[in-house]
């Protein structure tokens, strides 16, 4: 396990013991009765092609620091839905990446796509939280997950009635993961152990993944040329948080990524350039009120 997901995960583990000391098991348990119904997330992704998006709400991350911190998680998700997005991700890690559960209870509340819980998750008790605050997928890293572990963890998300997105970066996994025949597997394109980003992760990896599963390449993802060299391979989802956040322009940016789609109720002018000061953050995602 690469340093930095070595100290995610230890972190988690005390993070764990205070939510179930706050929340206990049976008290979440009770609680699932009054989740929301489960959208389907991999049957969502299907029925957009040829490669459909998963557009991430994201504030921060180790590798990039703070991307942005003025969010309205809401109205970033409505725009996303708006402007074409086949599934939403919510990050839920606070310590690494200034996302909360409440961000995903929210963000599911107003929108009406599917919705992934992002986030580094080792117990059933997190599993079972992502499904009540309404999470209809899940992420399972295999690189922090034993294959007991990883088995337990996907066939509980299964039981719940969940989709899980099981996600690889080293190449050894990839056929652990293959044999609980997921209907969705992500590739990420970011090495944990440098930060480093290559878009030939994915191009690399997809021959022995493409025909098999619902291929989702994670990270890194900037350009039209980058989506045309990936579909070409068999992808068929991506996974956008950075290049969506620091948009100036977010219905132009997803259009230029994914081609023109129908974005009820939003122009290429209803997220303005203009809202990208000297610094090149944007300072809201939200569209503007036409002029």
């Amino acid at each position: 396990m690469p340093d930095v997901l070595r100290e995610i995960v230890e972190h988690k583990r005390s993070e764990l013991e205070r939510a179930k000391s706050a929340v206990p098991p049976h008290e979440l348990q009770r609680r699932l009765a009054d989740a929301p119904a489960v959208r389907g997330f991999a049957a969502a992704l299907a029925a957009h092609g040829p490669v459909a998006l998963i557009a991430e709400v994201k504030r921060a991350s180790p590798s990039a620091g703070l991307i942005r911190g003025d969010i309205d998680p809401v109205a970033v998700g409505q725009t996303y839905e708006r402007c074409g997005a086949a599934c939403l991700s919510v990050l839920t890690d606070e310590k690494f990446f200034q996302g909360t559960l409440d961000d995903l209870v929210r963000v599911r509340q107003a929108v009406s796509v599917p919705v992934l819980r992002k986030d580094f998750l080792i117990d059933r008790y997190q599993v079972l939280e992502a499904r009540v605050a309404g999470a209809d997928c899940v992420l399972l890293i295999a690189e922090c997950l034993d294959n007991c572990r990883l088995r337990e963890l996907y066939f509980y998300a299964s039981e719940l009635g969940m989709d899980a997105l099981v996600e690889i970066y080293d190449a050894e996994n990839l056929e652990r993961v293959l044999e609980l025949e997921p209907a969705i597997v992500g590739i990420n394109n970011r090495d944990l152990r440098t930060f480093a980003t290559d878009l030939d992760h994915t191009l690399e990896l997809a021959p022995r993944a493409a025909a098999r599963t619902i291929l989702v390449s994670e990270s890194g993802i900037r350009t039209s040329d980058d989506v045309a060299r990936l579909r070409a391979a068999g992808v068929r989802a991506i996974l956008v948080g950075e290049t969506l956040m620091r948009a100036g322009n977010v219905a132009a940016t997803i259009a230029d990524l994914l081609g023109p789609v129908p974005a009820a109720g939003v122009r290429a002018t209803d997220i303005h350039s203009t809202d990208v000061p000297s610094t090149g953050v944007p300072t809201a995602l939200e569209p503007h009120a036409p002029d």
